[in-house]
């Protein structure tokens, strides 16, 4: 599924090329995804600009003043930008029409969503229960420390709780605990606040690491230029079971926490 490092990356492709862009229409091929699309969706904010491209966790928001849309890309999503004339292919089952250029969600396993937030409704319930943002101000190493206290599940169940922290999925989590030398089965309120800082930090550098790479190429996750991302190749643990640890030289190890595959060294992490 993609992350938050990729639909930042697609928010970052979009934004630059739509903002202030008027929105003419909204095409839709197919309206059974996840949940089905709206049909007023083609009517909700058509002749108005785009105001603004923004992400909550791993959604995306396009703002307009009559409210927004929200995306998320499943587990196969993408978003291109391509000229409103170009013929969809058998998965591109929604445009956003912006005059002679249409935003594209294509999706084969049809596990995304596109939906219609009016301005002034109460917060979707899909929002209201998000955690705190890795990457802003925030996210803090005594903040993570006070919130650990008293939660003895894996430190790795905590920091990928989307109502705790969002964004910090599966391959960011095992990542990001090596990085920071922590064993991904160490109770979350056994670190103090030098190891709390620690993997704050751990978290925010393998973040950004992924945005300056354009993300990971998952399944067919590509950015809105139709270019893959890849953070993969500068993996430390994630996928290279039995594979040497590129510091110690210890086979990496996979275990199953949390029904998903957790990698790490041995070694390293403590």
């Amino acid at each position: 599924m993609p992350e938050l490092p990729e639909v930042e990356t697609t928010r970052r492709g979009i934004a630059p090329e739509l903002v202030g862009a008027t929105l003419t229409g909204a095409l839709i091929r197919q309206p059974r995804l996840r949940y089905p699309v709206p049909a007023l969706l083609a009517d909700a904010a058509t002749g108005l600009p785009l105001l603004a491209v923004e992400r909550r966790a791993k959604y995306l928001l396009l703002c307009f003043a009559t409210g927004q849309v929200l995306i998320h890309l499943g587990m196969s999503g993408s978003l291109r930008i391509l000229p409103a004339d170009t013929p969809p292919e058998t998965h591109d089952h929604v445009d956003l029409l912006f005059g002679a250029r249409a935003l594209r969600l294509r999706d084969p396993r049809r596990f995304g969503m596109v939906l219609w937030l009016p301005a002034g409704a109460p917060t979707h319930g899909l929002l209201a229960r998000l955690g705190i943002e890795p990457l802003e101000a925030g996210f803090t190493g005594p903040w993570l420390h006070q919130a650990t206290r008293g939660r003895s599940t894996p430190i790795r169940s905590f920091i990928m709780d989307g109502h705790r922290i969002v964004g910090v999925g599966n391959i960011y989590a095992s990542e990001s605990l090596f990085r920071a030398g922590i064993a991904p089965d160490t109770p979350a309120n056994a670190l103090g606040l030098t190891r709390c800082t620690r993997l704050v930090e751990a978290i925010r550098s393998t973040l950004e690491a992924a945005l300056a790479a354009g993300g990971s190429t998952l399944r067919d996750f590509v950015g809105t230029n139709g270019q893959a991302g890849y953070f993969q190749q500068q993996y430390f643990v994630y996928g290279r079971t039995g594979e040497p640890c590129r510091y110690c030289g210890t086979p990496i190890r996979r275990r199953i926490m949390g029904q998903r595959a957790s990698f790490d060294c041995p070694r390293c992490q403590r």
